[in-house]
Formats: structure tokens, sequence, C-alpha cells
């Protein structure tokens, strides 16, 4: 059982790609964006992120636009000290699957969490490398 400040429901305040090189950040899924994170006592993560203003997609090129709208994985997760790793077992990103994703946690209060990306190249964001920053608030 994994006993953790970031065991919880939240829901999803901001999201933002920060250029490794530049340091600018850009809101990529606007300023309302959609989305869950959950972090279950016995290890299990689940996140969905979507841009806020997503169209039903109606042709290939809609397709691939909203798959760029959105990230979502799924595994089991471990937390060590401020880093929190999810052993990825399903994905919107194919490539994600089987591997692990690290994230730094930076909790501003009880109820406001920031998670971090170390920088990589990102699959929504061709030949740059990012920082992924997101921002959840806790669920009642």
């Amino acid at each position: 059982m994994i006993d953790h400040p970031v065991v919880g429901v939240w829901t999803l305040v901001a999201q933002v790609y920060e250029d490794a090189q530049s340091g600018e950040r850009v809101p990529i899924f606007g300023d309302h964006p959609r989305g869950r994170q959950i972090a279950t006592r016995d290890g299990r993560w689940i996140a969905i992120a979507t841009a806020g203003e997503r169209i039903i997609p109606k042709s290939d090129e809609d397709h691939v636009r909203a798959m760029r709208s959105m990230i979502a994985y799924t595994g089991r997760f471990r937390v060590e000290g401020d880093k929190v790793t999810t052993k990825v077992e399903a994905a919107w990103n194919e490539g994600w699957v089987g591997g692990e994703q690290t994230r730094f946690l930076r909790f501003e209060t009880n109820d406001l969490l920031h998670i971090v990306s170390a920088p990589m190249p990102h699959p929504n964001v061709p030949d740059k490398q990012v920082r992924v920053v997101v921002t959840w608030q806790r669920e009642e």
C-alpha cells in the first residue's frame, strides 16, 4: 500500500510545455484544459489530459489533431522522494508502453500539485526538447 499525498483524484488546472532551450512556456492545451489523474493506494496510476476546445473529428486530419491534443497513460507507480515513476501498461503514445515515465512532484498546498517532467522529446511537439509542467487540484 502506498501512503503518500499524491494518492487521490486530481482535476487538471493547467498544462504547459516549457522549451528546454529558451524556457518559453506554452499552454499547449489552451487556457481551460480538461483531465483527471488518479493515483490509488494499491499503486495504480491513470492520467488523461485534453485540450479544452477539442472538436469532434470528422476527417483524418481532425483525428490527427485530436491525438495531438491529448495525453493519456496508465500503469503501476512508485514514489521515491519527490519522484513518481509509472511503468506504462497502456498509453495514447504506443512508444511509452512497456517503458517508464518519471515525473517530479511539487505540492504547493495539500490540494495543489505540480508534476514536472525532465526535458524530453515529446510526441506532440516535434523537433523540440520540452519539460511538461502539469498543475492539478485535488478533488474533494
